[in-house]
């Protein structure tokens, strides 16, 4: 009998219904800071936290619903901590009044003292998701970095080293923290001189580097006539400078010959000093031919120095090595053929990458395609591909919640669309797949009556064939400013945290979801809705 009472227990707390209204929750086992003292009223009799979902027992005592289920659990004969009593199920209930005291309760925002906002409880998430001073990651890749949200606009546009910039040379849109790199390395419109002393320099016009391999190809002749020019003013320089040490040369040697008629002559007068009487006159003489000798001995030196010098100066060496690399130029300018067959290589590539791209247009029509099918009914069917793949990235952060496409009441009705969080959102996170409904901005608000009035049904179809589906229904409320006529792109998001838990959406004996593949489906009921 105890197993059969835990069993109906279990199956009361399967699933929240949330046919009664908007949905308003909070996130349970978190420290709140209510404006006013928390009552003992409101407070769990098993975990002393405020009251999540709170369900009464017959012997009067109120305790959250998952504190409940896990008395349940581990206990064979669930018993009341208070009175000790017996908790049967058929006694247990759900108290809708305590959780629409507890729901409305003011607490203040966990960012104070930056903010000041009183909050009524079951509107605290949807605060924190409009909150100027909640910490949020940045939303370009790479970036790891924590903003305040009212920062957020100024890092994104100034501050991240990850943003997008747009380069002065091509136009395209490059990663702040690459674009230096771009520009030096890889940037198609960079200018780059070129490599070779053409009229392009002369004109004072530097290429753009995707251009310099169509420059060098159509400037090919012009570029080896230079190379020429160059080399043929190089052999003139040689054959003049040649010329020279040939003169210099014959120069020496005429400085030479004079040197060595003077000594002969020296000899000739030493031995005229020795026979000659007049002692006076001859050294005054041999006096003059010495003086005569060392002056020539020193302008020999002196031409010997210089021609050293120019010999120096006029090294052939850097000539002939500059002779060499004009000839390996000219060697690599007849590679350019080679260089042709390359390019030509890259042309086929280039093919291959337009092919690429007409299959992109193709898919960019399926989608247009699939736009232009939007429904005017109030009825959305919404196709959820790559489920693992899209709940990871919920997991990682990177896409926390996704879109549906718009879909409308009628052709001139009211804008909408579905939005769900795969890993869960609220008290639903990490458990559960949380399915709001969003009322956008339309073309004809300022002709619909507001607010939104409607009843809304959200459904996970059963793709079995069985019609298994899970259905949440809730009409909208009036109140709310999820239903308002929208300020801006859309309103805030209404629905269920815990639409579906993940152990059920995921169990292999359920065919929820099929080849990866799960269907949504939101239906507003067009009663009394009136049609422009």
């Amino acid at each position: 009998m105890a197993s059969e009472e835990l069993t109906g227990l279990s199956n009361i707390f399967a699933r929240q219904n949330s046919t009664s209204g908007i949905s308003l929750d909070f996130e349970p086992d978190t420290d709140y800071h209510f404006v006013e003292t928390l009552e003992e009223r409101y407070k769990c009799a098993y975990c002393h936290l405020v009251l999540h979902n709170p369900h009464q027992t017959g012997c009067g005592h109120r305790f959250c619903q998952h504190c409940i289920i896990s008395l349940r659990e581990f206990n064979a004969v669930p018993t009341c901590p208070v009175d000790k009593e017996t908790i049967k199920a058929h006694e247990v209930f759900k108290d809708n009044c305590c959780k629409r005291e507890v729901l409305n309760l003011q607490v203040f925002c966990k960012n104070v003292p930056q903010c000041n906002s009183k909050i009524i409880l079951g509107r605290y998430q949807d605060h924190l998701q409009q909150c100027l001073f909640e910490s949020v990651q940045c939303t370009n890749d790479e970036c790891q970095d924590q903003i305040l949200r009212k920062d957020l606009k100024d890092h994104l546009s100034l501050h991240c080293k990850f943003r997008e910039e747009i380069c002065q040379y091509c136009n395209h849109y490059v990663v702040s923290i690459h674009l230096k790199n771009h520009e030096k390395n890889e940037c198609p419109d960079f200018p780059v001189p070129c490599l070779h002393n053409c009229s392009q320099i002369i004109l004072k016009k530097e290429i753009k580097r995707g251009k310099l391999a169509e420059h060098e190809n159509a400037a090919l002749r012009e570029h080896m006539l230079q190379i020429l020019d160059k080399n043929s003013k190089l052999e003139e320089q040689i054959s003049d400078l040649y010329k020279s040490l040939e003169f210099k040369e014959i120069k020496i040697q005429q400085l030479a010959d004079t040197v060595k008629k003077c000594e002969k002559e020296f000899r000739q007068f030493a031995q005229l000093l020795g026979k000659n009487s007049n002692l006076m006159v001859n050294t005054q003489t041999l006096a003059s031919h010495i003086d005569k000798s060392a002056w020539l001995e020193t302008q020999v030196r002196q031409l010997i120095q210089m021609s050293n010098e120019q010999q120096s100066k006029f090294d052939l060496r850097p000539l002939l090595e500059t002779i060499e690399n004009v000839k390996q130029k000219i060697s690599f300018m007849e590679t350019y053929d080679q260089r042709l067959v390359a390019l030509e290589g890259q042309s086929n590539k280039h093919d291959v990458h337009i092919s690429l791209h007409k299959a992109q247009i193709n898919k960019n029509e399926e989608r247009f395609k699939l736009l232009e099918g939007t429904c005017y009914n109030g009825k959305l069917i919404w196709k959820i591909m790559d489920y693992k793949m899209k709940k990871k990235e919920a997991m990682e952060g990177r896409t926390v919640s996704i879109f549906s496409q718009p879909f409308y009441t009628s052709r001139c009705g009211y804008r909408l669309c579905a939005r769900a969080y795969l890993n869960g959102d609220g008290s639903g996170k990490g458990t559960h797949v949380s399915l709001y409904f969003v009322v956008m901005r339309g073309e004809f608000d300022s002709l619909l009556p507001w607010p939104f009035k409607q009843k809304v049904t959200l459904m996970l179809l059963d793709q079995s064939g069985k019609k298994n589906h899970i259905v949440e229904v809730f009409r909208a409320d009036p109140n709310s400013s999820s239903f308002k006529r929208p300020d801006g792109e859309m309103n805030i998001a209404s629905g269920c945290p815990r639409f579906v838990a993940h152990t059920v959406l995921e169990n292999a004996k359920n065919t929820y979801v099929k080849d990866d593949t799960l269907f949504l489906k939101v239906v507003v009921d067009l009663t009394d809705l009136e049609e422009l």
